[in-house]
């Protein structure tokens, strides 16, 4: 059930008396991963309250087209956008009918309209309106426009009767939506990333970087989570778009970014491309530093060793798979195979930074990659986004 990791799922909630199965089915996707919005049509309100459904999946639950608080928030459009699938169970004979026309007279339906993502319904009703033929006709019509129809199930029904009819139960029902998804190559894996540089204070309005600009950092959360993995992000300060469905976490000195980390894990895959700084000042001093007119002495800085993020974490006994980034300016094979001992990592990315075509603040890169063999796999220069896609891809096959 790992291709529900990570996963965003609407589900939305009819009204019948199956719709206690949906509170269950709320706690199954979100056992396996998945993000659930919940929207609720008024007559599902009759049958299970709206705070149950908000406990069960941590998030407000979605009632009403018309409330300008929701539109505030999260809007049927913007809500529509958000989902990889609606799935709606139960599904009744009369919102099953509202669908197969095309209406748009609540939440529910409207957003099925607007959306792009895969759409499921559950049916649940007495099995003489299952049998009617105006249902059937309505459920033919809703297979010809895509709609997966799941179930019903067979057996005793509410009021007595047995048939066709009931609703597939929750651990079913999760089971389908799994199966709207396609297993990725890092589907179910965490994977922590470390972008853009670090900030090492001197005094309140200076400090030592350098010019790394994260975008390799975030092409990779970026490549990572299209991949199917949960991506946390730790970067130093950049002024780069966070990627969709990544937790970005930022921070600014090279102390900070291994707090941070440490913090994040564990996981299964550590990708530390951020360009931390080596030193940082010994004294920082509260006050300006002022410069002294009288003499023509300039200023004298000690530097102290920042600790080495990714060494320490790949000491770990929670070790992750530990991939590094060598980012030289001559000789950057060798240096980046001495890293890749020194360090005991999995992999080394080596990257020549010196050239301004693929180095700090360039939209492309190229890159060779070294194993614990020695041997080299090398990545010809283009955009950084499918360099990580390229990279991500062959650690993939690493693990």
């Amino acid at each position: 059930m790992q291709r529900l990791f990570n996963k965003r799922i609407i589900l939305g909630i009819g009204g019948g008396i199956a719709a206690y199965k949906s509170a269950d089915l709320v706690r199954r996707l979100k056992d396996h991963g998945a993000d659930v919005r919940v929207v609720m049509t008024r007559g599902a309100r009759e049958f299970i309250t709206p705070l149950t459904l908000q406990a069960l999946s941590g998030h407000p639950v979605h009632l009403d087209l018309l409330d300008t608080a929701a539109e505030a928030a999260m809007g049927h459009i913007e809500l529509a956008r958000w989902a990889d699938l609606v799935m709606i169970a139960p599904a009744t004979a009369e919102l099953i009918a509202r669908l197969a026309l095309g209406n748009a007279n609540d939440l529910l339906t409207t957003l099925v309209l607007a959306t792009d993502a895969p759409l499921a319904i559950a049916p649940a009703m007495n099995q003489a309106m299952w049998r009617d033929q105006a249902t059937q006709d309505n459920i033919q019509a809703l297979q010809k426009r895509g709609y997966s129809i799941l179930g019903p199930a067979a057996g005793s029904q509410a009021c007595g009767d047995l048939g066709f009819g009931r609703m597939l139960e929750a651990d079913e029902l999760a089971h389908a939506a799994a199966d709207n998804f396609q297993r990725l190559t890092l589907t179910g894996k965490h994977v922590l990333v470390t972008a853009g540089p670090t900030q090492e204070a001197i005094d309140p309005v200076r400090y030592i970087t350098n010019h790394s600009s994260g975008k390799m950092g975030f092409s990779i959360a970026q490549a990572a989570v299209e991949a199917g993995a949960r991506v946390t992000l730790v970067t130093g300060p950049v002024q780069q778009t966070t990627p969709d469905r990544v937790e970005r976490i930022n921070v600014t000195s090279a102390q900070e970014m291994l707090i941070a980390c440490e913090a994040a894990m564990p996981c299964d895959i550590l990708i530390a491309a951020a360009a931390v700084a080596d030193f940082r000042p010994e004294i920082y001093t509260e006050h300006k530093l002022k410069k002294d007119t009288d003499t023509d002495d300039g200023l004298i800085l000690r530097l102290i060793r920042n600790p080495d993020i990714l060494a320490t974490l790949a000491k770990r006994s929670d070790r992750p798979f530990c991939v590094g980034f060598a980012a030289e300016t001559q000789n950057i094979l060798h240096y980046a195979a001495g890293k890749l001992k020194s360090k005991n990592l999995d992999l080394i990315v080596a990257n020549d930074v010196a050239n301004t075509a693929i180095g700090f603040n360039s939209d492309e890169n190229a890159i060779s990659v070294i194993d614990r063999q020695h041997k080299q796999t090398h990545f010809a220069q283009t955009s950084k986004s499918k360099i990580a896609q390229q990279l991500i891809e062959f650690i993939s096959k690493k693990l």
